[in-house]
């Protein structure tokens, strides 16, 4: 990848970056100033210990001579001060920085990741998209803290030393500033270049790696009975090879760059020992300066050495960011007239005029030329088998989806053309999975509607028939559902998931199987609670039974049969 490539790649990422640019500076300036003061600790040391030898050998030797050791000597206690708080505030700080910047991160990708529609989401595992929230954002980490403010900061050190030294010896300062610059350059771009491709290939089969662990894992008893358990670790361990392979050439070429640094270091301190020492010949020059520039030039050590482990590693920097990059590329975003909004209050009219949609890679349409129509505050069942497109449909009317050809109209507006806020405002869906969050039971029924009062909640709960199981529980409201809601039974489930919608004030209602996994019972005495609620609203029932009896459904008026798209 070139660099005009790369720079596009990143710059999304660098925006982010900006928006803390305060902290970041502050970050950045704190490392140079824990840098700074270890160059001038280990140069003035070297000044102080060289001229307190030399003016003692002068006083041997019977000469009048003086030192002020009290100046040198706070120098290197401030030195030495300055560089243990600079560090300890720079670590502090810069990591907390980072967390910061990493939630930010998380948020914003997490904002993707619910904008993508479910053609996007279904072409990978939940266990893909973990990946994309937390290894990938974790890998632009590196970005301020092991890349740019390291490399920054070295290359202001070897300039402000470059200087530093050529103001005694203007040739040494020239050729520090020429051996270290490249150097730089190789330890900051080589470096990134030549681990590029090993680096970009790890974090590859470390995903690949994941997802064929998680296969394994969940898929161990199907693995063992179909007898492809063996298969499957042969497969595994393929993966963990390449993965060694290129850990080991990351590693030597690492260990290159750290050699590399080191001897571009030595040589720049070798460089301007011999041209001090010229001078110190020639008497232009005095012992302790020129025993202080090459301890200076030593001290650089400690930047240069940071570079060429994170910059090997830069192409696996840059493949997190070009995978996210996809990401926001496929988010769905509303047409560029997407500012028409709903009424306010009552019923929505809905209206599909020849819909077909086909998700990639299948084998038959999920839709095919369907058209409906539902008049404002009409109840339709829409019955039909599995396969016949039923979840489909009420994808695309929440605009979860895209049609691949016909229209969708929603209170008389294209559905492409609603603003996104007024679409979620109006409409309520009730999809066949129970989607709970490891919260609170009250914090679940909040999604409904965060400004419910604790009453409104146990009013809903109450509905539902779970009001009498909450109040018995150890902490009420406050009692955690467990991830998925797998501290709930099915049934109970599913009811918080009833009892969230009703604090809606929606206009459409699209319910899936509103009341499946319930006994019959239940299902009827909830139904009629149901009717109540759905007074003055449009609704389309999702069921496989095309029997009234079959299932009790909320008062609807007609019912629709919608054919098997096989």
């Amino acid at each position: 990848m070139n660099e005009t490539g790369v720079i596009t790649t990143l710059r999304p990422w660098l925006r982010h970056l900006a928006r803390r640019r305060g902290r970041l500076a502050i970050g950045a300036l704190l490392m140079l100033l824990a840098l700074m003061a270890a160059l001038g600790l280990l140069a003035l040391s070297g000044w102080f210990i060289t001229a307190t030898g030399l003016t003692g050998l002068a006083l041997a030797a019977g000469a009048a001579v003086t030192l002020d050791v009290y100046v040198p000597g706070g120098g290197i206690r401030a030195f030495a001060l300055t560089r243990t708080l600079a560090r300890y505030g720079e670590r502090l700080y810069n990591h907390d920085t980072v967390l910061r910047l990493l939630a930010d991160l998380r948020g914003h990708l997490f904002s993707v990741l619910a904008a993508l529609d479910l053609a996007s989401l279904s072409r990978r595992r939940a266990s893909d998209w973990l990946n994309r929230l937390t290894a990938d954002i974790d890998s632009l980490d590196s970005l301020f803290l092991r890349l740019l403010a390291p490399a920054l900061v070295a290359l202001v050190a070897i300039l402000a030393l470059s200087g530093f030294v050529a103001l005694w010896a203007p040739l040494a300062g020239g050729s520090v500033a020429l051996v270290l610059g490249v150097a730089w350059v190789w330890l900051t771009f080589g470096q990134a270049r030549w681990g590029m491709a090993a680096s970009r290939r790890r974090v590859t089969e470390l995903e690949r790696l994941r997802g064929r662990v998680i296969e394994h894992l969940t898929g161990m008893a199907e693995l063992e009975t179909f007898g492809a358990l063996a298969e499957q670790r042969q497969r595994l361990d393929a993966i963990e090879a390449r993965l060694r392979e290129d850990q080991r050439q990351l590693g030597r070429i690492a260990a290159l760059g750290l050699s590399l640094g080191g001897l571009m270091v030595g040589l720049a301190w070798l460089l301007a020992f011999w041209v001090g020492a010229t001078l110190w010949e020639a008497e232009r020059l005095s012992g302790p300066v020129l025993v202080m520039i090459p301890l200076a030039i030593m001290a650089l050590n400690e930047a240069v050495m940071a570079l060429p482990m994170a910059f090997t590693q830069f192409g696996a920097t840059l493949a997190a960011a070009e995978r996210l990059n996809a990401l926001e590329a496929a988010r769905v975003a509303p047409g560029d007239l997407a500012t028409r909004r709903l009424p306010t209050a009552g019923p929505l009219s809905l209206q599909l005029d020849r819909v077909s949609l086909r998700y990639p890679g299948a084998l038959k349409a999920a839709l095919a030329d369907v058209s409906l129509t539902l008049a404002v505050g009409e109840r339709v069942a829409l019955c039909g088998p599995s396969g016949s497109g039923k979840s489909s449909l009420a994808a695309l009317v929440a605009r979860q989806l895209r049609p691949d050809s016909g229209a969708l109209y929603l209170g008389g507006c294209a559905v492409e053309h609603l603003d996104e806020e007024a679409l979620r405002r109006r409409l309520a869906v009730l999809t066949q999975d129970t989607e709970l969050f490891d919260d609170s039971l009250a914090a679940n029924l909040w999604l409904g509607d965060p400004q419910a009062s604790e009453a409104a909640l146990w009013q809903r709960l109450d509905d539902v028939e779970l009001g009498d199981w909450a109040r018995e529980l150890p902490h009420g409201l406050a009692t955690r559902v467990g991830e998925g809601g797998r501290r709930l039974s099915g049934g109970q489930a599913r009811r918080v998931a009833l009892a969230r919608l009703m604090l809606r004030d929606p206009g459409l209602v699209l319910l899936d199987e509103p009341f499946n996994g319930l006994d019959a019972p239940l299902a009827r005495r909830l139904a009629a609670r149901l009717d109540q609620w759905l007074e003055g609203r449009s609704v389309i029932v999702f069921s496989h039974h095309h029997e009234p009896e079959a299932q009790p459904l909320p008062g609807v008026n007609r019912r629709v049969t919608l054919p098997d798209q096989g």
